[in-house]
């Protein structure tokens, strides 16, 4: 049995928003001393964009790339009652309880795709784990990725595993290409598809997937009428992951053919 364990946190102080995109994450200090970028479930996609995060960020780091440290981070009743910006203590009301956090890579520089180059084997990687999780968030325009001591680190996956907005057809949704790997920023460089494909496919598990999902908190799942349990919610998730796996030809033939177009 895998085990897959997240630290959780308790929030002591609002430091500054980040208001990039619709979900206005904030750093903030812990009572560990230390500085997060945190994610509140209370944000315009809900609970929806952590699951995606925690489910995104650990199994990028699975498969050894770099992530920075999520942490579930708690946040008191009391916390926002003196914060000034009115749309940021709604936020803080509306986010009481567990929320979700990456470790703040202090001096991290965006990611410039014209300025740094990536080589073909992590763009390869990076691209095959988007076109298995989904996520339209790495583009020329928002690439989600920092430079921090000289490596790459990925980060927001809130975007991923859209199709969980609807939960219609999403069997076959897992079988089906994505389209969008065509505005990926690294899909140029990536000349290694087929044998990361191939290496991926022997790292995953569907017990990672089960260890993923089992730290999913119930309160994160409220409100979902799909499904009849809170663990039938969960398994939906790894049951979309592991199909999705398991016909990875069809999304590494799209990109594929995507960047045949693209070179």
């Amino acid at each position: 049995m895998i085990d897959i364990q997240l630290r959780t946190v308790n929030v002591t102080r609002y430091v500054t928003p980040l208001r990039e995109g619709g979900s206005m994450p904030a750093i903030a200090e812990a009572d560990d001393d230390f500085l997060y970028v945190l994610k509140f479930r209370g944000a315009g996609q809900g609970s929806r964009a952590l699951i995606a995060e925690l489910i995104g960020g650990e199994i990028a780091r699975i498969l050894g790339l770099r992530v920075p440290e999520l942490v579930f981070s708690n946040l008191d009743e009391a916390f926002g009652r003196t914060e000034p910006d009115e749309e940021i203590q709604d936020l803080l009301k509306a986010s009481v309880g567990l929320n979700l956090a990456l470790h703040y890579l202090s001096g991290a520089i965006t990611f410039d795709p014209t300025v740094t180059k990536v080589d073909a084997k992590l763009a390869s990687q990076i691209v095959w784990l988007d076109c298995l999780l989904t996520n339209m968030d790495r583009t020329c325009r928002n690439t989600n990725m920092l430079l921090w001591h000289k490596e790459l680190w990925l980060i927001d996956h809130g975007a991923a595993l859209y199709f969980h907005h609807s939960w219609q057809n999403w069997e076959e949704q897992a079988k089906r290409p994505f389209a969008l790997v065509k505005d990926h920023v690294l899909l140029q460089e990536a000349s290694e598809l087929e044998t990361v494909d191939e290496d991926f496919r022997k790292i995953l598990k569907p017990e990672h997937f089960q260890a993923i999902v089992s730290l999913i908190p119930d309160a994160w799942l409220d409100g979902e009428n799909v499904f009849e349990t809170k663990d039938d919610h969960r398994q939906a998730y790894a049951k979309f992951l592991e199909i999705r796996l398991a016909h990875s030809d069809i999304f590494l033939k799209e990109a594929q053919h995507a960047r045949e177009i693209l070179i």
